[in-house]
Order: structure tokens, then C-alpha cells, then sequence
């Protein structure tokens, strides 16, 4: 059931280009251009990560603003608090649900497939040093903390420090106080709305230096880890990719489903911004586009503004699979025995930590290390055996949690009868074209 949604603020250029003219075949070259360079000159290589690092970091400085802008023009818009308190909270039980089982079958795979038995690593022999840095980290994790760090310590910290969480609050603040304004607050929601235009033609301009980010990632990833990392863990890795696998073309592919839409259409409509997430291994390099890609797909501005934001801490399910895998994992290489209680219990910890780990740099790993550190059975210093493919690892979640924010957008607006379904079967039978990811507002 779709109703009509005012998607004329934010429309598709669809124009036919050259397929060598495409983004997405200049980042697939960045890539390969990468691995090439990381295979065959490891030391020039590691020279090359300031060009994945400053990609990722330009379009960090953007994201703040962004945020602020659209959920603020939005909620001003739409002048209704209850209608914003109701799509927060079907968000977040439309996240709980996913990750739970993002968590299950994270856990029913390792156990079935049972990558680390036979591997008898004895624990003693570990140098836990390489994981200092994510030990003192550990410690921020957990529910109060993370409660408490969504609100700033200043008004102008949040943006500075770019956490996102902390941005989306002041934003959704700023935008019940303009919505009570009334007529008054109209100039200033022009002059947002402006502003988001002129954030989003900067986002298109940055986006032209992805395919250099991609290469300088890829080709550090390869030149420092080596073929040889791929072969002494490579069971886990295979094993979990297939598991981030079944989760999308099971579980996302079902809710697809449910909401009237092809799962395989819509990552054919995301491509490129799946290529630069496989790359740098940050979802956070894609977030401004994917605002404006699901608002060209009907969904409304307003719930795009306020699930996707949320998503990135709320609904994790590539990191929610990665933390059941190696959890487990971790337990079977050292022979540490853990029972199917036990496993229950980590599963509960598990849908606790995983929540807000975004956060921090690393965020994943850190999660995993506050995750043991609350499981008396399997030592903290035993991270240290995947921490040499952990960004191996991200180049399956990253992808996952992506997908799965966009699938659970385009959800949440139908279930808030806020999407244009006309709009999305266009679009979404529309892959073959280039888009122009640039809104005009």
C-alpha cells in the first residue's frame, strides 16, 4: 500500500553514460589496480593508505552537517512530534529484530560449520600487546556508556568530534523546536534546506576521488596482510562470508520480499556505493549518498533522516554476524568448551554491545574485545588471533550492515505508509542507467 510522496525535492538524473564513464567501473579499477599494487609491491603499498584514509576522512567531515540539515528540515516539515517518536520507535524494534537474528544465525553457523576446531592454538603463547589499544577502549563499551554518549558535552563537540548519535539528537531538538515556531521558523529552515543542497553538490565532487581511495585501501589491506593471512584463517573467513551471505539473500531477501521489491535489483541500484564500502571498509563513506538514493527511491525525506542515521549504530547485522562467528570461533581454536547455555548467554551480551559500535575507530574489534570481557571463559588476549584479518573480515560486514540499512529504510517507510511504491519500482527497474546521486533541491 504506497501513497503518494513529494519526491520532486530530491529527482533522479537519469542520463545514459558510456559504461567506462561510470563510477563504479572507476572504483572496480581503483580495486584491482589496489590488489596489483599490494601483491606485487607490498612496501609501496603501505605508502598508498593516506589516499583510502583521506577519502575516508573527507567524507567523514561531511556527514555531521548533513545529518543535521535533513533531519532538522525534516521534522520541521513535518510539524508532527508524535509521527517522529512513532517511526523512532518502529525503527528501533524493526532493528532489535534483525540484529537478534543476524546474532542466531551468526552463532547456528560457526557452531555448524565449526571453522576454528582442530586448530588447538595455545592461548599462553599469544602476545597480547597488539591488542592493547582496543583493551583500553573496551571499557567504553556497554549500555550506560553509550546511553550516556548520545548526549554532547557541548553543543558544538558532537560536530566536531562527527558523532553521529550525538548530532542526530541535537538535530531532532532543533527540529521539534523550529516545528513549534511555526511561520516564524520558515527562513531558517530555507536557509537548512539550502545548505543541505550546496553539502550534497559537495558530496557529488568528493565522490570523484573514490576510485584513489579504493586503490590506496585495497592496496595497503593486500600489501600488508598477504596472500599468507588468507591461508592460515582462511576457513573463517570463507565461513563467514557465507554466513553474511545466506543473512542477505535470506533474511533481507525475505523483508524484500514482504515489502513488494527485489532484493538483487536494489543491490544492482547500490552498486557503487557497495564498491567503496568493500574497499575502505567504512559504511560512513556512503551515508550522504545513501540518504539521497533512498529518498529518489520514495521513501520520505523524514524517515530516511531519521532511520538511516540510527541504523548505522542501532542495526548492525554484518557486525552483529561477525561478533557471533568469532566469538565462537576464538573458543574452538583454543579448545575452550562453551555450552549451549553459555552460547545463550553470550547472545545476550552480544544484542547489548553490539548496539552504538560505530562509535569508535576500529569499532567492531573494540565491541568484540568488551564482549569477552564479560565472558569469564575465553581471555581477552585471544583476540590477538584474528586481529590480522579483522579488515579482511570488515570487507564482508561493512557490505552487510549497508544493505541491511537500506533494506530496513525502504521497510520502516512502508510500514509508516511514507513510500512511493510507483517511485521505487521505477527506479529499481531502472539499474541499467547511470543516476545522478546529486539531489536538486
Amino acid at each position: 500500500m504506497g501513497v503518494a510522496v513529494n519526491v520532486a525535492r530530491s529527482p533522479i538524473s537519469a542520463t545514459r553514460r558510456r559504461w567506462y564513464a561510470q563510477l563504479w567501473v572507476h572504483v572496480v579499477a581503483g580495486m584491482i589496480g589496489g590488489v596489483l599494487v599490494g601483491h606485487f609491491a607490498p612496501q609501496t603499498s603501505e605508502r598508498l593508505q593516506p589516499l583510502g584514509d583521506a577519502f575516508v576522512k573527507a567524507m567523514r567531515m561531511l556527514i555531521a552537517p548533513i545529518v543535521f540539515s535533513t533531519v532538522v528540515v525534516g521534522i520541521a516539515n513535518m510539524g508532527d512530534m508524535a509521527r517522529v517518536g512513532r517511526v523512532a520507535l518502529k525503527a528501533l524494534i524493526y532493528f532489535e529484530v534483525m540484529t537478534t537474528i543476524a546474532l542466531v544465525l551468526g552463532l547456528l553457523m560457526v557452531n555448524v560449520w565449526q571453522p576454528g576446531v582442530g586448530m588447538h592454538i595455545d592461548a599462553r603463547g599469544l602476545d597480547s600487546s597488539s591488542v592493547a589499544p582496543y583493551v583500553a577502549l573496551a571499557p567504553e563499551q556497554g549500555v550506560v556508556p553509550f546511553l550516556m554518549n548520545i548526549v554532547p558535552a557541548s553543543l558544538f563537540g558532537a560536530f566536531a568530534e562527527g558523532n553521529v548519535l550525538q548530532v542526530l539528537f541535537i538535530a531532532v531538538l532543533f527540529g521539534a523546536a523550529l516545528s513549534r515556531l511555526g511561520e516564524r521558523s520558515r527562513p531558517l529552515v530555507a536557509v537548512l534546506d539550502a545548505a543541505c543542497a550546496a553539502l550534497f553538490r559537495v558530496v557529488g565532487i568528493v565522490m570523484w576521488a573514490a576510485p584513489l581511495g579504493a586503490l590506496g585501501a585495497m592496496a595497503f589491506t593486500v600489501g600488508r596482510y598477504g596472500t599468507g593471512t588468507l591461508f592460515s584463517l582462511g576457513e573463517l573467513l570463507i565461513s563467514f562470508y557465507v554466513t553474511c551471505l545466506i543473512f542477505v539473500f535470506g533474511a533481507l531477501s525475505a523483508v524484500a520480499w514482504l515489502c513488494g521489491f527485489s532484493l538483487l535489483a536494489l543491490i544492482r541500484w547500490m552498486r557503487e556505493e557497495l564498491l567503496i564500502v568493500f574497499a575502505t571498509t567504512s559504511s560512513e563513506t556512503v551515508l550522504p549518498r545513501m540518504m539521497t538514493k533512498l529518498e529518489q527511491l520514495g521513501c520520505r525525506r523524514d524517515v530516511v533522516g531519521l532511520v538511516i542515521p540510527t541504523g548505522y549504530s542501532f542495526n548492525l547485522d554484518g557486525t552483529c554476524l561477525y561478533l557471533a562467528t568469532t566469538t565462537v570461533f576464538l573458543a574452538q581454536a583454543t579448545d575452550t568448551s562453551l555450552t549451549i547455555v553459555q552460547q545463550l548467554g553470550l547472545l545476550t551480551v552480544l544484542l547489548l554491545t553490539s548496539k552504538g559500535s560505530a562509535a569508535v575507530a576500529g569499532a567492531a574489534f573494540v565491541v568484540l574485545v568488551a564482549t569477552l570481557s564479560t565472558v569469564s571463559q575465553i581471555p581477552v588476549a585471544r583476540v590477538a588471533i584474528v586481529l590480522g584479518i579483522h579488515r579482511l573480515m570488515s570487507e564482508g560486514m561493512t557490505p552487510t550492515n549497508l544493505i541491511g540499512n537500506a533494506v530496513a529504510t525502504i521497510a520502516i517507510a512502508r510500514w509508516e505508509n511514507a513510500l512511493d511504491e510507483g517511485a521505487l519500482r521505477r527506479q529499481l527497474g531502472a539499474t541499467a542507467m547511470s543516476v545522478d546521486t546529486t539531489p536538486s533541491f
